[in-house]
């Protein structure tokens, strides 16, 4: 008996430790994912003078990113109407590519009827509404991972000259090497303020129904459980009231405000004055975990701003690092 258990011990401390299939390290789980919103300006002339070769610059910057493998893995673009935005892509290298509402798109309610918003689609005719669309909604996605699927939405509500643009919203699914599910990435630009040439009861109107036509759409349109990250111009600088009624149920939650409420847990390198930085700008990035991947905004800095890159827009670029963790 006692060479009998003496055998028995001494296979036990002899066999392997093999780990459980769900255990990782999580300096092999975790993904680095970084993302950039711009809005590059990219109006036509007369109203914007000089933007295409401005345009075709940013593309330049954007490949000298690459070759210094500092570029961010998603680009997220607004305002992208002109022609050159074309060379801005191919000049740029992402590999892959997709484009938002087209200026002939139109999309059917997201209201049941009976339910429709009481606004006058048409109030200011000659400040740009009722004059059909002039334009794209100007987003394009630039990414360095496969995009598997493409949705839009065209928003039907508008205030002002911001009615000859096809705005709307792109949503796109990534396949991202290292993560057991797609992440979805979401572009938008909401109806501006005085830029639009209407009061602001009108633009403010438009900006949330807008933003309900976005609340709506990613309702029905994105994957549930899915990872989320959302950009773009959202137009609510220096405007609370606008902010507010973007957050009120959106599921997600501003990478500015939450690096804010918790000290030291990002890298931030855009300074700002006051307590609400995510009201400094127009420019915002969201993000939501998903069942299977957390997702956490790790650092934050100021791209196309003259300190790295020089300013080819109305905008600097905004771009959030952010860390992927499969869940266990």
């Amino acid at each position: 008996m006692k060479r009998l258990l003496a055998a028995v011990l001494a296979c036990l401390i002899a066999a392997p430790v093999t780990a459980r299939a769900d255990e990782t390290r999580p300096d092999e789980a975790s993904v680095s994912f970084s993302v950039m919103t711009y809005n590059v300006a990219g109006l036509p002339w007369p109203v914007k003078k000089g933007r295409g070769e401005a345009l075709k610059k940013i593309g330049d910057e954007l490949a000298k990113m690459r070759a210094a493998g500092t570029e961010p893995d998603v680009v997220l673009i607004q305002e992208g109407f002109r022609k050159e935005i074309g060379e801005l892509v191919d000049r740029s290298g992402y590999p892959y590519v997709a484009r938002g509402p087209k200026r002939k798109q139109r999309d059917a309610s997201l209201w049941a009827k009976g339910e429709k918003p009481d606004y006058r689609r048409v109030a200011y005719r000659w400040k740009g509404e009722g004059l059909g669309k002039w334009g794209s909604s100007g987003l394009w996605v630039l990414s360095n991972h496969p995009i598997e699927d493409v949705k839009s939405h065209a928003y039907r509500y508008c205030a002002g000259l911001d009615c000859l643009a096809n705005k709307g919203v792109m949503l796109v699914s990534l396949n991202v090497p290292g993560l057991p599910t797609p992440v979805e990435v979401a572009d938008t630009h909401l109806n501006s303020k005085g830029a639009s040439r209407v009061p602001r009861s009108r633009n403010r109107m438009a900006h949330h129904l807008q933003a309900d036509e976005f609340k709506r759409f990613m309702a029905a349109d994105r994957t549930p459980g899915a990872p989320l990250i959302v950009g773009g111009d959202f137009n609510v600088m220096h405007a609370p009231d606008r902010f507010d009624y973007v957050m009120a149920d959106y599921p997600f939650e501003v990478v500015s405000r939450w690096c804010h409420n918790l000290p030291g847990a990002c890298d931030t390198q855009i300074s700002y004055d006051g307590d609400a930085p995510w009201l400094d700008t127009q420019d915002l990035i969201g993000f939501l975990d998903g069942d299977r991947v957390d997702v956490t905004p790790t650092r934050v800095e100021a791209t196309f701003d003259g300190a790295h890159e020089p300013v080819l827009s109305d905008h600097d670029g905004y771009r959030v690092t952010f860390q992927l963790t499969p869940k266990r």
